[in-house]
């Protein structure tokens, strides 16, 4: 791992930056408290609300911590598609007794302000997510100070990432929950997403900036097993779901482990972008219908999830999980980092216990 970025946090244990709530204040500074690199979510926030959600985590710690941002998406929806899909979802408006939301409520969703936040008040660390900044951007930020992250879910966007001039890329495999970082929204490409382990694989032979790995990821011995790969640490969204700091939903953070949902798929039924969650009613009956239209399926079902969340039926609501989701734990979250560190030092003095290929 960059020296930069190894200063930062002792244990090679990421939160992820889960958007929608998840990534409160108080779950990032118990994590960073805890050793761990804590993250704030801003793709669904204004520029105001990130500046003080910024300033009340400083509060909370003196840790460094990070910061993620979504890319702005070009416009390639199909409005007729659009219309189709609501005309579909109008059952569930009646069910649910609300309106579906506007569409084109919320493209513009403030990222030049969020950037002049980050340049004016720099953090340690800002993550994008969905594509690439410019070359300028990351410059404006590393010259601010701040080590500058970006995902890939291929080797052509990890090249992509190290040639626009991020410090380090993260490693997206196929397994993680919540929406796939890909930096371009094809269809042809839903569900061809690359393992995570052959990811790291992959894009370790490719750039020679460091690699964070996210994907799956619910125990030590699956850090120590991404850093074998050739990772430099581990991005962990679901397994800190859970956690009481969590500012996820009750209902949400009882499913991950209900036996009632015993799988994930990718799904565009939610937000119109390949995300994956945990099957239930809307997803099997939405997701195969739901067309590629980012942000505009965000908006148009933000309701009915909010009509869900708020009648606790978890049949209507976006449960965003990876595939190691029902080895979620509830536990603190400064806990939690110290387990996965412990379960990380047994597995590397497993490890450590096999001599090399030729030994004696």
């Amino acid at each position: 791992m960059s020296s930069a970025l190894t200063d930062l946090f002792p244990h090679p244990i990421v939160q992820a930056p889960m958007a929608g709530g998840v990534s409160v204040p108080t779950l990032a500074a118990a994590v960073c408290e805890a050793g761990g690199l804590g993250f704030l979510a801003a793709g669904y926030k204004t520029a105001d609300g990130l500046y003080q959600e910024i300033k009340q985590l400083r509060s909370l710690t003196a840790r460094p911590f990070g910061v993620n941002l979504f890319m702005p998406q070009p416009e390639y929806a199909d409005p007729a598609a659009v219309d189709v899909y609501a005309h579909q979802l109008a059952g569930e408006a009646a069910w649910y007794d609300t309106e579906l939301g506007d569409p084109e409520s919320g493209r513009d969703d403030g990222y030049e302000a969020k950037l002049a936040v980050l340049l004016d008040n720099p953090v340690p660390v800002v993550s994008f997510h969905f594509g690439a900044p410019s070359p300028d951007v990351l410059d404006s930020l590393r010259r601010a100070g701040t080590f500058t992250l970006v995902t890939a879910t291929t080797t052509d966007e990890a090249l992509a990432v190290e040639r626009a001039g991020a410090d380090a890329v993260i490693a997206q495999g196929v397994e993680a929950g919540g929406h796939q970082g890909t930096h371009r929204d094809i269809p042809e490409n839903d569900g061809a997403g690359i393992g995570l382990l052959s990811l790291i694989a992959q894009i370790r032979e490719t750039v020679r900036i460091p690699i964070l790995a996210a994907g799956g990821i619910m125990r030590g011995g699956q850090i120590a097993a991404a850093l074998a790969a050739g990772a430099s640490a581990a991005q962990l969204g679901t397994a800190f779901l859970a956690t009481p700091e969590s500012g996820a939903n009750a209902v949400h953070k009882q499913a991950l482990t209900n036996p009632l949902y015993v799988r994930t798929e990718l799904t565009r039924a939610f937000s119109g972008r390949p995300a994956r969650g945990l099957v239930n009613r809307f997803l099997r009956e939405h997701g195969p219908y739901a067309p590629a239209a980012y942000p505009e399926i965000h908006h148009l079902t933000s309701p009915l999830r909010k009509a869900a969340a708020k009648a606790g039926d978890a049949q209507g609501m976006a449960l965003w999980a990876g595939q190691g989701h029902r080895m979620a734990r509830e536990l603190p979250a400064g806990q939690l980092v110290e387990v996965l560190a412990g379960e990380l030092a047994d597995a590397r003095a497993a490890l450590s216990m096999f001599p090399p290929a030729g030994g004696v």
